[in-house]
């Protein structure tokens, strides 16, 4: 067993590129099927976790510009998954929320999403799966510290 600094990594990283290209193909092809990007769902999954918000507050959550989420937002209320109101407190503010189309997408979304996590982890170990869990968790701490 090599036990140089280092050994190891540079196939574990090839392995991490292949999963993280593997898991985007198959979350957009998801995605895809509902009528959906990523930027689109991401909107979707913030208003879902976060209730109504303005588009300023959609913007910050999400790192996007305020002119790019008005044109998420509204392909989503044109394709009947948002819908604009007035907000309770501030005239010159909008709301954008969820409409029960966007409820049911996110639903379907999430029921998918936790079959999917038992089908692709199943047969794995208790022990192995908690390692990868951790490691997972390593890595991205360590990306946020080298990019931050």
């Amino acid at each position: 067993m090599d036990e140089t600094p280092g050994a190891g990594a540079g196939h574990a990283l090839e392995k991490l590129f292949a999963l993280a290209v593997v898991t985007h193909q198959f979350m957009e092809a998801g995605l895809a099927d509902r009528g959906l990007s990523r930027a689109r769902a991401t909107v979707l999954w913030n208003l879902r976790h976060g209730g109504p918000m303005t588009q300023r507050a959609l913007a910050e959550a999400i790192s996007v510009s305020p002119r790019n989420v008005t044109g998420l937002v509204d392909a989503l209320e044109a394709d009947g998954f948002v819908a604009r109101g007035p907000h309770p407190s501030d005239r010159r503010a909008t709301l954008v929320a969820l409409t029960g189309k966007g409820e049911a997408t996110m639903d379907g979304l999430r029921g998918e999403y936790d079959v999917g996590a038992v089908r692709l982890f199943d047969g794995v170990a208790a022990a192995d799966l908690e390692g990868f869990v951790a490691t997972v968790d390593h890595l991205l701490e360590r990306i946020a510290q080298e990019t931050c």
